[in-house]
């Protein structure tokens, strides 16, 4: 069994990423806080910590830190586990970042993977000459729901009970989590990052949603419930489309994945016959502002590192996803910006060549016969 890990590094000073390193380091664990833009952690190393505040029995007090940094090199030196906490969009640049330096032995757990984080993260590995046996994960979604409160301070509303964790190769699963369960008992076996990547619910939810609401949130600069007006009938059948393409994605897989309408009756118990009626009757939606701008993670983010490989696996092993592919291609006129180029293809995820059978066998067991 694998020693629980004491030495934690925090890729990303977001407000995830400052959450994560306060809570490691009042739970006692030596931790270095790295930013590749260091003006954004500059106080916090004059500081020398993050000050965190919390919900009602939370965890709270100042986060001293062990080293914050701008050069990955010190970043991963002495690392056991390296806590990749930064939008999916950059997992590609950290791991161009860190190949040259991750040794035998160290941790790697992106947070989340959206999906098929964790193969686009070995494969730039690959590609770039890393050879060191590392320990690579993802995780289904954020287990801190945070907000930052000032450059070396943040809040934490919530942590969830329950997060899905999966290793690449999934093997190595019990091994991740057995190193870091000490800080994190919520985190549970995810299967494989399969199963992971394609239990995103963000996919379905919020890019759809934001573009389908454009007009409204250009003219109120957001101000309106997302999911409670901004889910109308017509909206809500747009989900389920999405949702289906993404079940039926899944199932070509091998895996079965959880509808929406599942997903919202496990993770907040709530009941209805309709994707409509679930998201309504959800009381935790209500009060919740849609983004202020289109300029928003939730097209910029979620389009390419979500729905895009969604769609990819879809045309490459025969299911049509022509809902899917009709948001993508509105995200790419309103940003006048080619997704489907910057997003995770097939080709960039190395796994142009493989059978769902091969593809399979990589994900459980890191064999990659094809790619």
């Amino acid at each position: 069994m694998t020693t629980e890990a004491s030495r934690y590094t925090i890729v990303g000073a977001g407000n995830g990423g400052k959450a994560m390193s306060a809570h490691l380091a009042l739970m006692g664990a030596e931790v270095t806080l790295y930013n590749r833009t260091y003006s954004h952690i500059e106080m916090i190393k004059g500081r020398g910590g993050v000050e965190l505040e919390s919900y009602e029995g939370g965890p709270r007090g100042f986060g001293e830190l062990k080293h914050v940094t701008s050069e990955m090199s010190e970043a991963v030196e002495g690392a056991e586990v390296l806590m990749v906490v930064v939008p999916s969009s950059a997992h590609a640049d950290i791991a161009l970042k860190m190949a040259p330096y991750l040794k035998d032995g160290q941790t790697v757990v992106l947070h989340p993977g959206r999906t098929m984080g964790a193969i686009e993260f070995d494969t730039v590995l690959r590609r770039n000459g890393c050879t060191a046996d590392i320990n690579l994960a993802e995780t289904e979604t954020f287990i801190y729901a945070s907000r930052s409160e000032g450059p070396a301070q943040v809040r934490i509303f919530r942590i969830k009970d329950a997060v899905p964790l999966a290793a690449l190769p999934a093997t190595r699963t019990q091994r991740i989590l057995d190193q870091i369960h000490g800080a994190y008992p919520q985190y549970i076996d995810g299967i494989n990052v399969l199963q992971t990547g394609l239990n995103n619910m963000g996919a379905i939810f919020h890019p759809a949603l934001t573009l389908l609401n454009a007009g409204w949130i250009e003219a109120t600069n957001g101000d309106f419930e997302f999911y409670i007006d901004g889910v109308t009938p017509s909206v809500a059948r747009v989900l389920e489309v999405l949702d289906r393409e993404r079940v039926t994605v899944a199932s070509a897989l091998g895996i079965r994945a959880r509808t929406a309408l599942d997903w919202l009756e496990l993770a907040y118990n709530v009941a209805g016959d309709t994707l409509l009626e679930r998201i309504h009757n959800q009381s935790g939606y209500y009060g919740i502002k849609a983004p202020t701008t289109l300029n928003h993670r939730y097209i910029f983010e979620e389009i390419p590192m979500s729905l895009v490989p969604i769609a990819a696996l879809g045309e490459r092993y025969g299911v049509s996803t022509n809902g899917i592919n009709s948001v993508i291609r509105l995200a790419c006129i309103i940003h006048s910006t080619d997704y489907w180029r910057r997003g995770r293809t097939i080709d960039k995820l190395g796994i142009q060549g493989l059978s769902v059978s091969e593809l399979t066998t990589y994900a459980m067991t890191g064999e990659r016969a094809v790619g």
